[in-house]
């Protein structure tokens, strides 16, 4: 069920473009919306990991700390920085909640630059234990940020720039994850003045954050007379809840964490993989998360291109497939590898071919994660109520949490119990496929999204004109002509949300279209003289459908046309709109004509039928959608209607 439109659509008039006119994502850096918070988000990221790591290269190299082994200290420092998530995420997405945006964005960059000059004393005295302090400190910083990230894009961007938004959010973050991990191992590795250098660019980088984070413009309170539950026990449960209103956000919940679950094996077990496994010294470590990175910012940039700058779930199939795939290739190409006396150096280790494969892996394996992470992220803002979307998101950062926390007891388990590191990654890629195809059963709408994705790019080239008419928000009626056996899959991959389609019984008993149609919920309606009990309830189901807050798709002439001309137009759109009318509902009609698709595969032709040869017309045939101005309800007859549809058929 959808929420109310400003679930679906920005929250405030920041955004300065409409749906049509939006930039693509790297337009956003030029634009004070987004690259204030873009730049402020950067800082942060690469202030933590620069902090982090340089500590914990001091910590194992540099200094003699008998309560604190060197081979103990990494797993300190990472849980240190975990443990706020698990205690203030839910209070964090109160108050982001509660507080303007923006204000809460300038308190945590000051609430940084405190931490950073306490921890730049510590550095140059050091102070281990103030240190280790910092390291919690600086994970409740990044806790209070995380909700703030989040909230604030849906609220400045509109729903054609949030895929590309998040994409480049997601992107700058893993970049200034390897730029901060980068700089903090060198820098704290010069002779003498390595520790007094770490000092001054962490807080340099905390003021830089700081100041740049004064030009983010105000994003106001979505729910300012929120009051607080400072338990954050009950209030995690109580945003579970109300995340599990909407099955697809309580999914793609889990399916998130179930990505932080995955990539943090891999992630944690570099350093031993490149010694143990590849044989390389800690520059092939290095690279590994090189590698890695770049493949996250690669994959997250590709989802706009690959959503046509919509909200595409439908990637997220494609994501956990390539995740599987080169996951499992992986542990072949790392399986067997010969060892080398002393150990590869960077330049030997690049030489050699085998390694390639490696990469290669590492790299398309890390850009499916970005492919599959950035959709279900947009879907969660989108989706979410404006009042409670910090919350949910708060949520989120305590299962991901958690399950990182899973995945690094899991991958020890399993080491101990003799797995090698590379039967470790066969393991998890192989769990994806089940988890995938779970979360994919449980929510259909991202296996049926995948479907028409795949129809409209590699089956069809399909192209959309007049999509800012579809509604974002609310209900609505969509009347389109019915050409062929996957016209819906056609308007689903146009619509940035769900259709529930009411469509010819028969229909259902065509092979694998009928099992998706089932999966999508669709209405099967039967003639009234033939079964009026169907008929019947197709129409309650409808009125159901639009009291929800859902889009109704109906095809008014009946059936698939035999001869590729426009039908005339049966009256059940003017039943479902009187009683749409009598449950109080202002419901919109949007006319829609589907172009160049008589003819095709999927189409009925005169002497041969449908799907009985395939690719009659070759491969990606271009077929398009044109869709016209939504009409008032009160406005509507079935006659004006088919003149409106003909009308958007002749523009081709």
């Amino acid at each position: 069920m959808s929420q109310n439109p400003g679930a679906l659509a920005p929250d405030t008039p920041l955004h300065a473009t409409d749906a049509h006119g939006a930039p693509n994502q790297f337009a956003l850096l030029k634009q004070r919306r987004f690259a204030p918070f873009f730049w402020t988000q950067f800082a942060g990221a690469a202030n933590d990991n620069l902090f982090k790591f340089a500590f914990t290269v001091m910590v194992t190299y540099q200094l003699s700390v008998g309560w604190l082994p060197p081979a103990m200290a990494g797993l300190a420092i990472g849980a240190l920085f975990i443990l706020p998530f698990l205690l203030f995420s839910a209070t964090s997405g109160q108050l982001t909640d509660k507080y303007d945006k923006t204000l809460m964005i300038r308190l945590v960059k000051d609430l940084e630059i405190a931490i950073m000059l306490l921890a730049a004393w510590a550095f140059i005295a050091a102070n281990v234990p103030v240190l280790l302090g910092c390291v919690f400190l600086m994970g409740l910083h990044s806790t209070l940020f995380g909700p703030v990230k989040f909230a604030y894009l849906p609220q400045v961007l509109n729903e054609r720039e949030l895929t590309g938004g998040n994409g480049m959010v997601e992107m700058g973050t893993f970049v200034a994850i390897l730029l901060g991990n980068v700089v903090g191992g060198l820098l704290v590795a010069m002779p003498r003045v390595g520790h007094a250098s770490v000092a001054i660019a962490c807080v340099v980088l905390a003021l830089a954050g700081r100041a740049v984070a004064q030009f983010v413009p105000r994003a106001p309170a979505t729910d300012p007379g929120l009051v607080i539950n400072w338990n954050p026990v009950t209030e995690t449960w109580r945003n579970l809840k109300l995340a599990h209103e909407q099955i697809a956000v309580f999914r793609s919940l889990l399916g998130i964490s179930w990505m932080w679950f995955f990539g943090a094996v891999f992630l944690g077990n570099f350093p031993a993989f490149a010694k143990e496994v590849l044989h390389g010294n800690e520059q092939v470590a290095s690279l590994l998360l090189v590698v890695f990175s770049v493949g996250i910012g690669i994959g997250s940039l590709l989802c706009e291109m690959l959503s046509h700058r919509h909200v595409e779930i439908g990637l997220v199939p494609l994501g956990a497939i390539g995740m599987t795939v080169f996951g499992v290739d992986l542990y072949f190409a790392a399986s067997g590898l010969p060892p080398v006396a002393g150990g590869h150096t960077l330049t030997s280790f690049l030489a050699q071919p085998a390694h390639w494969r490696v990469m290669a892996d590492l790299a398309l394996l890390a850009l499916s994660a970005g492919i599959y992470s950035v959709p279900m992220y947009a879907l969660i803002q989108l989706r979410s109520a404006p009042t409670h979307r910090a919350r949910i998101i708060a949520a989120n950062n305590i299962l991901n949490a958690l399950f990182m926390i899973a995945s690094s007891v899991m991958a020890g388990l399993l080491l101990k119990a003799g797995f090698s590191i590379p039967q470790v990654f066969l393991v998890v890629a192989l769990a994806n496929a089940v988890v995938a195809f779970y979360i994919f059963m449980l929510v259909p709408e991202y296996l049926l999204r995948f479907v028409s994705w795949v129809l409209t790019r590699l089956v069809y080239r399909f192209k959309v004109t007049g999509e800012q008419h579809i509604p974002t928000g609310g209900p609505a009626v969509l009347v389109a002509n019915h050409v062929s056996f996957v016209d819906a899959v056609l308007l689903m991959a146009a619509s940035p949300r769900p259709i529930r389609f009411i469509m010819d019984h028969r229909i259902f008993k065509v092979p694998v279209l009928g099992w998706l149609f089932k999966l999508a919920r669709c209405i099967p309606i039967a003639p009234q003289k033939e079964d009026p009990a169907a008929y019947q309830r197709a129409f309650d189901q409808a009125a159901e459908v639009l009291r929800e807050g859902d889009l109704l798709g109906i095809f008014p002439e009946g059936g698939i046309t035999r001869d590729g001309q426009l039908q005339p137009f049966k009256g059940g759109v003017m039943k479902i709109l009187e009683r749409a009318r009598a449950d109080g509902l202002r419901v919109p009609v949007v006319p829609m004509a589907l172009t160049n698709l008589w003819g095709s595969y999927f189409s009925r032709i005169e002497k041969e039928g449908a799907m009985v040869r395939p690719f009659r017309r070759g491969m990606f045939s271009r077929v398009g959608l044109n869709v016209g101005a939504a009409v008032l309800a009160a406005q509507v007859a079935p006659e004006a209607l088919h003149e409106q549809v003909s009308a958007l058929l002749a523009r081709g």
